[in-house]
């Protein structure tokens, strides 16, 4: 009962947010992910990411799809190589899994996200667009993702809605490898 009182409280705060997110801007939600990324300056290492990638058309036209986007000050923190390393073109192949790893097919608000754990007791698995899962816990009231390795990242803005799919920013990377089913 108490995690039920906790999942509610935590539904009625993200709807908050999400209210007074639309109300700020009705002309977000006509732009595309990649539209998003490009205008705010949390995102610039991401935006990057997605050109050299090669995915910038894909993300731009096509959808739906979550995007869990690691804010500059994440990718300054990754662990292993700099980002600097992984945007050597022998390095391709890895960037595009790692941005992969932070993208799901569909529109998974924070609600749904919320729902989904709720059905799992507690816990919630995703499948990436890499094939890789990650998984959604709480802890208070943040929702932390957990990568096949036990790194995790919280969703620090959530449900930044555009045209072709929902932007969460998280506060770390979250790295591909083995799935934790």
């Amino acid at each position: 009962m108490k995690y039920l009182i906790k999942i509610v409280f935590t539904v009625l705060s993200l709807s908050t947010f999400h209210i007074a997110a639309q109300l700020s801007s009705q002309e977000g939600r006509q732009k595309s992910i990649v539209h998003k990324t490009a205008s705010s300056e949390n995102h610039q290492t991401l935006l990057a990411v997605i050109k050299a990638t090669d995915l910038e058309k894909l993300l731009d036209e096509a959808g739906p799809f979550t995007i869990f986007a690691p804010s500059d000050l994440a990718f300054d923190n990754l662990s292993g190589k700099s980002v600097q390393d992984l945007f050597d073109p022998e390095n391709k192949q890895e960037l595009k899994d790692l941005l992969t790893y932070h993208i799901v097919a569909g529109n998974l608000s924070a609600s749904k996200i919320l729902k989904a754990m709720c059905r799992g007791e507690g816990k919630a698995t995703f499948t990436t667009v890499n094939g890789d899962d990650i998984t959604a816990t709480m802890k208070g009231l943040d929702i932390i993702l957990t990568d096949g390795f036990g790194n995790s990242a919280t969703i620090i803005v959530a449900d930044v809605k555009q045209r072709n799919g929902v932007i969460h920013e998280i506060d770390s990377v979250i790295l591909p490898g083995r799935n934790q089913s």
